[in-house]
């Protein structure tokens, strides 16, 4: 096998097209198609989640969450942020197209970016999601993520993001297995952090890291406020 090109297959753009045009995107970012995009939902409804609210979705993928989100909130409301312009267009012309639902959504508001350029939304954020795009990432780019973002977000603003977590004791590179049968690891994907190396990508950063934990994620990932100062 070769080499990724970077921390994850979502880098492989190559990859990725075949995928999409096989029509395969929504097992390409996971499966769980109803069951993940439904719980982030209702989740953040549970948190304060208001159709007026600014809403950011980083590394939205295909929309798994995006199609409730932009169901629920004021039109041009929704914002998402992916590596993959397939992805993106495969949710805006597939799935949104599906549901009625493209009325709702500049197609602008969707930007394909990996760098996490949150400069190109000409918005400021009340609250967002990082689901399951932690849990692909090494700590420097997660750092990078929570850098970029923390201007483009309201004073009190709500970043919920899920990582996959390990025991604070548990030996540096040797890999984890999580009860539902994923393992992870230190340095490749999927990766695990512990709560303290979650709370060191804040250094220097205006956010403040607060473990929700358990929030009935099928994998297991657990959920962490991050809330802008």
């Amino acid at each position: 096998m070769n080499p990724q090109p970077g921390p994850n297959a979502y880098y492989d753009s190559g990859y990725v097209v075949r995928e999409v045009s096989q029509n395969r995107h929504r097992e390409l970012i996971g499966g769980m198609w109803d069951e993940v995009g439904r719980l982030q939902f209702d989740f953040l409804r549970a948190r304060g989640l208001m159709p007026a609210s600014k809403f950011i979705d980083i590394g939205c993928g295909c929309l798994r969450g995006g199609i409730y989100f932009i169901a629920f909130l004021d039109p041009g409301n929704y914002y998402g942020i992916d590596i993959s312009k397939e992805l993106l267009d495969a949710g805006y012309e597939i799935e949104l197209q599906g549901r009625g639902l493209r009325n709702r959504l500049p197609r602008s508001n969707l930007v394909a970016d990996g760098e996490f350029r949150f400069e190109k939304f000409a918005a400021t954020f009340d609250m967002g999601v990082a689901q399951s795009l932690f849990s692909h990432l090494p700590a420097d780019h997660s750092r990078l993520c929570l850098s970029r973002l923390a201007p483009r977000m309201a004073p009190d603003g709500k970043l919920f993001a899920t990582f996959f977590l390990v025991p604070e004791k548990h030996p540096v590179g040797v890999p984890f297995d999580h009860p539902h049968g994923v393992r992870t690891f230190d340095n490749r994907d999927p990766y695990h952090y512990r709560f303290t190396q979650v709370e060191r990508l804040c250094e220097g950063l205006p956010w403040r890291p607060t473990l929700i934990g358990e929030w009935q994620h099928p994998r297991d990932q657990q959920m962490v406020l991050f809330q802008r100062s």
